[in-house]
């Protein structure tokens, strides 16, 4: 802008349409800004399997439109270089955010959180994994760094730029306030079903799911939003609570069919006694509980889980009662593995202890951590932070150390990799172990992987030295990368597996898991030398799906097309003692069930109504649920993002039925949450 000898700026030639078209060079900056975004949000979505043509796009594209005016406004404040340099500096970070996200996802199939970007130092360890994902993604990378190319070019070209008036910045203000309104009033004005944008902005955030529904941006900008200012979900309808059957009276109940002598004799028959149906609950009581709460939360759980069905004892009940157990939480285990000649103890014990046919593994947002924590503890995961490590300071007495050391039984827990990763220091001991790990007290061979056989072999003299013994093993030979070139114990069993039919990444995990397959053949060798085989139960589940193999190369080893829905996530649980009889479990099990199933089967003092999953041996209704809400049980399935139920083969589905399980899970997320952040337990146990 030109000024007048006394210093006053001259007004423009041109007048009116000078000053419009001045305008609209305002107005260039913010619109490169949007339509970067825009294209890391499509090649993000390409990259991942989301949906491109969605009405997830047009919030993300709305919401691109406010970040980009933000950005605009606050580099405006600047002198003119230094705006380039705030703009650059922004859409760098943002360029980053997008890449990252994309080799994150690449490797465990969801998109990490805030919490998890705070804990991003123990990342360094897997520093070859990710090199090889950057490898692999090479091209989509610098396809993701365009934006900031053209306008780092853009502005070293750049002979003037144009001056940021204050009547711009209004303009750019009242357009990022129409951009906001418009994407929050649709949001408000659309559904407010589960996995909607109305559920992802306001109550719940399943990463993938409001990545789909909203953007990655708005994603990470709610999640942070909770994270420094805390988020009260919305507390989900009561259960609707079915009168209780009344028990008829036996003298005026006609005689069971088949009972010839009750129906021929001349004689009155003696009136039966109505069979006494034992529960797994505790002596909690209730209603002094609700009495004393101090909070609307502490009411509202104490409601919940008051109106909850236990779960009856049943012939299961107490099957292995004081018998030592064995409980190993395998990385990357999965059905793919089991194999008589490959696997051949794998095989033995899941065909000779309880087989399961239909049982999942379901993902969730914390991976393995999140695996390891259903598994052990029978909750739900909260998302967006680290539940196992949060769980450290809390009272959970139905995890099996903890159940188990109360009996006085010698308690340990191993990990053959370093032992405070995802704070396993802190959870560990807290679920009631003396826990060892690389790097305090477990010694195993520096390889990458460690060796499950070699953690049994150092491990096993000490737990078998006492009994009764309960041992926690989490395993990292399973883990990906899955090749022959950077996975030590693929490439320690590669003989093994050289001549198979299968990808070179489908062998390579097979090879990881002979591994695995030789660490129990070790231990149930070690338990036959000291005489405690016949008395010691022996459970393996896995943290997770191998996902580390990519659709393709899974689908190669199952030897057809795999539903990425459900399917995906179908798995192998052992649960073997030698000797036991054999027996076939046939229900939709999830590893939710684990600790219920395990406290019955070795008849501990539990209460079936704290824990989220079910007894698989009672007579509970079957209930896998999944970390996006969708779910399986014996009348059919769920897909809670296309909102397909359908219906088992055979099966009369009541109406209203799926809406009732989805309320259900609804409230079993709710209350797992609540029961983390409450130290729920603590307060209704340790009185």
């Amino acid at each position: 802008m030109e000024t007048t000898p006394g210093g006053v700026e001259a007004q423009p030639l041109g007048g009116p349409r000078r000053e419009k078209r001045a305008g609209a060079r305002g107005l260039v900056l913010p619109g490169f800004l949007l339509a970067s975004l825009l294209f890391l949000e499509v090649v993000l979505r390409v990259q991942t399997g989301l949906p491109v043509i969605s009405m997830g796009l047009v919030y993300a594209a709305l919401f691109a439109g406010v970040i980009a005016l933000v950005v605009h406004l606050v580099a405006s404040l600047f002198p003119r270089v230094a705006r380039d340099v705030v703009v650059a500096v922004c859409l760098a970070f943002i360029s980053v955010l997008y890449m990252s996200q994309l080799i994150y996802y690449d490797i465990f199939t969801t998109f990490y959180t805030v919490f998890s970007a705070t804990n991003a130092g123990q990342v360094a360890e897997f520093t070859g994994d990710i090199l090889g994902k950057l490898g692999a993604h090479a091209g989509w990378l610098l396809l993701m760094a365009v934006p900031l190319v053209v306008f780092l070019v853009s502005r070293v070209r750049a002979r003037a730029r144009p001056r940021v008036t204050w009547r711009h910045r209004a303009v750019a203000a009242g357009l990022l306030v129409a951009f906001f309104a418009v994407a929050v009033a649709g949001i408000n004005l659309g559904d407010k079903e589960q996995n909607s944008a109305y559920d992802m902005y306001y109550r719940e955030q399943h990463p993938v799911a409001s990545v789909d529904r909203l953007g990655l941006m708005t994603t990470m900008r709610v999640d942070l939003q909770r994270n420094l200012l805390g988020f009260e979900r919305e507390q989900p309808p009561p259960p609707v609570v079915a009168p209780v059957p009344q028990t008829p009276d036996p003298a005026t109940t006609d005689a069971p069919p088949g009972d010839d002598e009750a129906q021929t004799s001349g004689d009155q028959a003696e009136p039966s006694e109505p069979a006494v149906v034992e529960h797994n609950v505790m002596d909690i009581d209730f209603e002094q509980l609700l009495a004393e709460a101090e909070s609307e939360e502490l009411r509202s759980l104490h409601e919940y889980f008051s109106q909850r069905e236990p779960t009856a004892q049943n012939e299961h009940t107490g099957l292995f009662e004081g018998y030592n157990l064995i409980f190993l939480t395998a990385e990357g285990y999965s059905h793919l593995a089991v194999d008589p000649a490959v696997t051949p103890t794998l095989h033995k014990m899941t065909h000779e202890g309880f087989h399961f046919t239909d049982l999942y593994t379901p993902l969730w947002g914390v991976s393995t951590s999140d695996g390891e924590y259903v598994a052990t503890t029978g909750l739900i995961p909260k998302s967006g932070v680290w539940s196992m490590q949060r769980s450290g300071d809390n009272s959970m007495p139905f995890a099996m150390g903890n159940q188990l050391r109360g009996l006085d039984y010698a308690t340990y827990a191993f990990h053959n990799h370093t032992y405070d990763y995802y704070g396993r220091d802190v959870s560990h001991p807290n679920l009631g172990y003396d826990y060892q790990g690389v790097g305090n007290g477990l010694e195993v061979a520096r390889t990458w992987p460690a060796s499950d056989l070699e953690m049994i072999d150092v491990t096993t003299p000490d737990v078998l030295a006492d009994e009764p013994f309960h041992a926690y093993y989490m395993t990292v030979s399973g883990h990906l990368e899955y090749n022959f070139g950077g996975n030590a114990m693929a490439i320690k069993n590669r003989d093994l597996v050289e001549d198979l039919p299968y990808t070179e990444a489908g062998k390579a995990y097979l090879a990881t898991q002979v591994e695995l397959d030789r660490a129990l053949e070790l231990l149930l060798e070690r338990l036959e030398e000291a005489g405690v085989a016949e008395r010691t139960l022996v459970v393996l589940s896995s943290d997770h799906y191998p996902y580390g193999l990519t659709r393709e190369q899974i689908e190669d080893l199952e030897g057809h097309d795999v539903d990425t829905n459900f399917e995906l996530y179908r798995n192998s649980l052992l649960i073997y003692a030698p000797g036991m009889e054999p027996e076939t479990v046939d229900d939709p099990v999830s590893s939710l069930d684990i600790i219920p199933t395990l406290s019955n089967l070795m008849g501990l003092d539990y209460d079936s109504r704290l824990l989220m999953g079910r007894d698989v041996f009672s007579d509970a209704d079957p209930l896998v649920i999944f970390s996006d809400r969708s779910f399986v049980t014996d009348k059919g399935r769920y897909d809670s993002i296309t909102r397909e139920f359908t219906p088992a083969e055979g099966q009369e589905v009541p109406e209203g039925y799926r809406q009732a399980v989805s309320d259900e899970i609804d409230r079993r997320f709710y209350y797992s949450a609540m029961v983390l952040d409450h130290d729920y337990y603590r307060v209704v146990l340790d009185r």
